[in-house]
């Protein structure tokens, strides 16, 4: 017998189970959007790989490890998204978005990374990714946070998540900094691991974010690039704390917190939670002036976050935050050939007078008690019985399958008027 086809490891399948949940938190995504003015931005699965080699940077894990790059027929490298901000930066440039314009745009889909599958880390993930362009100011990196702590509020998180900070100051700052970081762990060879002596090379920053407990003692005494800040930098976070602290939003300045990519600068921030295990950021983020320069726009300004979806409905699971859905209101039941026939064309009329309404009909067959397990099984708070007599006196029997109340058979628009009730 032939051995069965399964999914990719690292690519799983969302049941129909489990769609409901992933739907609910799409539709508070997009209302929360829409509540701020941003505007969707639908963008390819498939870019040039230069194009990630010039934002993300060549010497980096994802673009030398974790992309899925492959070549097309035309000779041409092309590489499935790891990450959506170059994308939308390439699809502003190309398109002219960026020109004396203001930009607000969210993004939604998924994204590609060979990586080792666990818990919250998948090879293939759905994104949403929240980009801004055209804004200097802390303002826009305020309003940034608002809006996912308005999110986070929608879904019932709020207090299960914190919100750290730091800046990363200007590329001529960190430039600086960087120099100071390889010079003190150069001093520690021996207390590096394999990844920290690799990054000292390549991206000594990452080596604050070192996992290793191993490493901890060391990183706390590396120097603190906040010190390193010059005056308009430390101008620009004290206005964003000192608005944070007006609006009450809580925060810890975290002076270890950097971003993987050498394009962020100034406001860095991520909002974790300690019920994910080692899988703890949900939502991260910061400014990225001058990637647009990288990709060969005009200097501007640049501001945005993205969140791993699959991590999301985990805490919202973990938390008991995912209501349980109403899959079916009403299940028609159709007992003889007749009413089949009726069945459909009622059906449809209960269907356009009430556009909301969840009525699925029964089809496949069966006796009248069979069909009744189905309608219960079904979830439905009723269950709509068309036999022989219904058909002959033009109406349907309503049957409770929630609640002890009892039977009854109505009119066609008297059904209408009670199904009404089950939406409100």
């Amino acid at each position: 017998m032939a051995r069965n086809i399964q999914a990719i490891r690292g690519m799983h399948d969302v049941l129909p189970d489990s769609t409901p949940h992933w739907q609910y938190v799409e539709r508070i995504v997009k209302e929360v959007m829409s509540c701020y003015g941003y505007k969707e931005i639908r963008l390819p699965i498939v870019e040039k790989t230069e194009l990630f080699k010039r934002s993300i940077g060549e010497v980096t894990d994802i673009v030398e490890k974790e992309m899925y790059t492959f070549d097309d027929r035309n000779g041409g490298s092309l590489t499935l998204r790891p990450e959506g901000t170059a994308g939308c930066l390439r699809a502003c440039l190309e398109h002219g978005l960026l020109h004396n314009q203001i930009q607000r745009l969210w993004y939604y889909g998924p994204m590609f990374r060979h990586e080792r599958p666990q818990k919250g880390r998948y090879r293939q993930f759905i994104q949403l990714g929240v980009e801004t362009y055209g804004m200097p100011g802390p303002d826009i990196d305020i309003e940034i946070l608002l809006l996912t702590v308005r999110l986070w509020r929608r879904l019932g998180i709020l207090d299960h998540l914190e919100l750290q900070l730091n800046s990363l100051g200007t590329t001529e700052e960190r430039l600086v900094y960087r120099q100071q970081l390889i010079e003190f762990f150069s001093s520690y060879p021996e207390q590096l691991d394999e990844d920290s002596l690799r990054r000292l090379k390549t991206n000594p920053l990452r080596i604050l974010d070192s996992k290793n407990p191993k490493m901890q003692a060391l990183i706390s005494q590396a120097p603190i690039l906040m010190d390193f800040l010059g005056e308009q930098s430390q101008a620009h976070f004290a206005q964003l704390t000192q608005q944070l602290d007006h609006l009450g939003i809580r925060y810890t300045l975290n002076p270890r917190l950097v971003r993987g990519l050498d394009y962020y600068s100034k406001t860095v921030f991520e909002w974790v939670t300690d019920k994910l295990g080692a899988q703890g950021t949900v939502c991260a983020g910061g400014r990225y002036d001058s990637l647009i320069e990288q990709l060969g726009g005009k200097p501007n300004h640049a501001i945005g976050f993205a969140m791993g979806m699959e991590r999301l409905l985990s805490l919202l699971e973990e938390s008991s935050q995912l209501p349980e859905p109403q899959l079916v209101d009403a299940y028609l039941i159709c007992v003889g050939e007749n009413a089949e026939l009726a069945g459909f064309e009622l059906a449809e009329k209960f269907r356009k007078e009430l556009p909301d309404l969840k009525l699925q009909m029964h089809c496949g067959g069966g006796s009248f008690k069979s069909q009744f397990k189905k309608a219960d099984k079904s979830g439905a708070k009723y269950a709509l019985v068309l036999g022989e007599d219904e058909i002959i006196a033009h109406k349907i029997s309503i049957k409770p399958l929630r609640s002890d109340h009892e039977q009854q058979t109505v009119s066609h628009e008297e059904a209408v008027d009670l199904l009404k009730k089950v939406l409100n």
